[in-house]
This record gives C-alpha cells, sequence and structure tokens, in this order.
C-alpha cells in the first residue's frame, strides 16, 4: 500500500523528548525545513527556550510539558497540536532514560520507571497518533525511535535492552496490522548506534565510574536527518551507521562469538576514568538538564552517517548488487577466455 507523505516543510511533527539529544537536534532541523513543531518534555525551562530559539529564528512552534510514561500524556500532546495547528502529519517516539548496572543490582522501582517512559510512553504515543489518523483519514507517519541494543542485548543496561526490545516488538507487529487493515500509515523504526547525546548524563548509574561512550560516535543530526527522512518517505527501518547494521547482522549470524565479544569489550567502553556522579543526579523520576544536543563521550565524533545516505537512495544497493555481479561476470569470462600459455 502506498502512503502518500507530504514534504517536511508542510508538515506538523509533534517530537517527544525534544528538549536534549536526539530530540532537540530533530526539532532544530525540522524547524528549519519549515516544518511547524510540537515539543514534548518534562522540563519546561528548556521547552520555553526552545520555544523561544524557534520562534526568534523565524519558526513556528509551540510546546506541551509532559511525562510521555503517563497515561493520558499522549491525548493531552495531541490535543496541543490540534488546537495550535488543526492537527499533526508525524509523531516521533523519541523519549527515553537509561540506567547502568548489572542486571542483578539494579533496584525493580527504576527498572519499572524506566519501563514506563522507554515502553510505555512509545505505545501511548502511537495509539493515540494512529487513532488520530484513522479518525480524520488522513495519511501520516509514525517514527519509532528504537536502539541499537533493541535487537542486541547489552550487558550494563540490560532493563534499557529489554525496553527498548519490546519497543522493536511493538513497533513491528502494529505495522503488519495496520497493513492488514490498509490504513495509511507509515511506521518507521530507528535504529541509532552509538551516538554523542547527554544521554549518560542524564542516566542513573550503579557503576563505579562515569558511564560515557568510547570510540568514534555520530552526532544526533545524523538520527535526525533519518527521521526526517521517514517523515515525508515510508521506510521500514533506519539504521544510524554501518556500526549498528553490523552489530545487529553479527548478533543474528554468530550470536554466542557476540556473547563473548560484548561480555569483554562492553564495559571498557561504556565508562570514564573519573569516579561516579551522585546516584540521585539523574533524569529518571524528574527532568535533567535541557538544551544541549552534544554529551561529554570520548571519541570523534561523525555529523552524517554514510549508510543513512545510501539508505536514502533506494536505487543504490541495487545498484551495487549490479555492479558486485558485473564484476563477477566480467571476472569469470576473463578467466574462459585467457590463453592457456603453460605449453
Amino acid at each position: 500500500m502506498k502512503i502518500p507523505l507530504r514534504a517536511v516543510e508542510d508538515q506538523v511533527i509533534v517530537i517527544t523528548g525534544a528538549t536534549s539529544g536526539i530530540g532537540l537536534a530533530t526539532a532544530r532541523m525540522a524547524a528549519e525545513k519549515g516544518a511547524k513543531i510540537i515539543a514534548v518534555s518534562r522540563n519546561e525551562d528548556a521547552l520555553r527556550q526552545l520555544i523561544d530559539e524557534l520562534r526568534n529564528h523565524g519558526h513556528t512552534a509551540e510546546w506541551i510539558k509532559a511525562d510521555v510514561g503517563q497515561e493520558g500524556a499522549a491525548e493531552r500532546i495531541a490535543e496541543t497540536a490540534i488546537a495550535a495547528f488543526g492537527g499533526f502529519d508525524t509523531w516521533v517516539n523519541n523519549a527515553a532514560i537509561t540506567i547502568f548496572g548489572k542486571a542483578m543490582d539494579v533496584p525493580a522501582t527504576d527498572m519499572h520507571r524506566l519501563i514506563d517512559t522507554n515502553f510505555w510512553g512509545v505505545v501511548h504515543g502511537s495509539r493515540t497518533a494512529v487513532n488520530y489518523f484513522k479518525r480524520t483519514g488522513k495519511p501520516g507517519a509514525l517514527i519509532n525511535v528504537g536502539s541499537i541494543y533493541g535487537s542486541r542485548g547489552a550487558n550494563l543496561q540490560s532493563i534499557y535492552s529489554a525496553a527498548k526490545f519490546a519497543v522493536h516488538g511493538w513497533t513491528e507487529s502494529l505495522r503488519t496490522e495496520l497493513e492488514n487493515d490498509r490504513v495509511p500509515v507509515s511506521v518507521s523504526l530507528i535504529h541509532p548506534g552509538r551516538i554523542d547525546t547527554p544521554f549518560n548524563e542524564h542516566a542513573v548509574n550503579y557503576l563505579p565510574k562515569h558511564p560515557a561512550h568510547r570510540g568514534y560516535l555520530y552526532h544526533p543530526e545524523a538520527v535526525a536527518d533519518a527521521i526526517l527522512h521517514c517523515a515525508a518517505h515510508p521506510r521500514r527501518d533506519m539504521y544510524i551507521g554501518t556500526q549498528a547494521k553490523l552489530l545487529t547482522a553479527a548478533s543474528m549470524l554468530a550470536p554466542r562469538l557476540m556473547d563473548k565479544v560484548l561480555a569483554v569489550a562492553m564495559y571498557p567502553t561504556h565508562h570514564d576514568s573519573r569516579p561516579s556522579d551522585p546516584g540521585e543526579d539523574n533524569s529518571l523520576y524528574q527532568p535533567g538538564y535541557g538544551m544541549h544536543e552534544q554529551g561529554t563521550n570520548k571519541g570523534p565524533v561523525k555529523h552524517r552517517s554514510l549508510y543513512v545516505q545510501a539508505t536514502k537512495q533506494p536505487w543504490l544497493p541495487v545498484l551495487a548488487v549490479a555492479g558486485l555481479a558485473a564484476a563477477f561476470w566480467k571476472t569469470s569470462r576473463d578467466k574462459r577466455t585467457k590463453p592457456d600459455l603453460r605449453n
């Protein structure tokens, strides 16, 4: 079923988790492209700063303070979009938090709280968006931000990984149901790799050292680029970075080997040398600081993902396969026609 989505500049886009990291980069990029923005966050001060910034640059935006993990919050977000702009065209479920710690050490109360935001926030937002599109009969896009750890379990972030696995399963199930019912909603799943956001600074940490990504990372603009492409072009999946695609593929082809690799590699690449911050300095139960796209990770940062750029052009993989086939055919032909000089 072909779903006619509007160009980004003609859209109203709802973005949860809009005052930090990926959500902030997406709000800014979408506004620059001409979209009208409904920014959602728990941090009212940061929301006001963001809306002032966008309006001062001539963009159109509204905000609503909401905790997406609470039932009823998604309906209030939709009502805000309808009151401000008559509705919305794309809904981005981006809000998320994480917990660093061994699976047996993290308190169950913290786990429940994370699930409320990372999983139930996506479910509530998805249901509200789909019901709106069904009720109005207009085509639309639902974009859920998953994770590299939604397809491969991550030690030291066990409950985060479990929640993202649930998001992936929910997204795939919802997509097939809507296709069966021929509901014109494009459902996309975003698979970020390692992204340089304040995610680790906002995390609850039960490790002795401060969490931080070590190694090369992608700027949140690379994720925003993929999100906005999905807003205007129906895409099933978008992987941010070759690392995300390779880890997923390797985990499917050699799961036991990846168990051993990650058991050794995960901890030293997920913390800084400095001691852990106090346990209460996190955004699990209250808003974290806002208006920062990037965090304090260690490593080179890429602003663009070549894998995303290739995915945006569906004919590139076809050309690549055709090129490989032609090269193989030429090599085989050359071998068949090459004269035998052994005599």
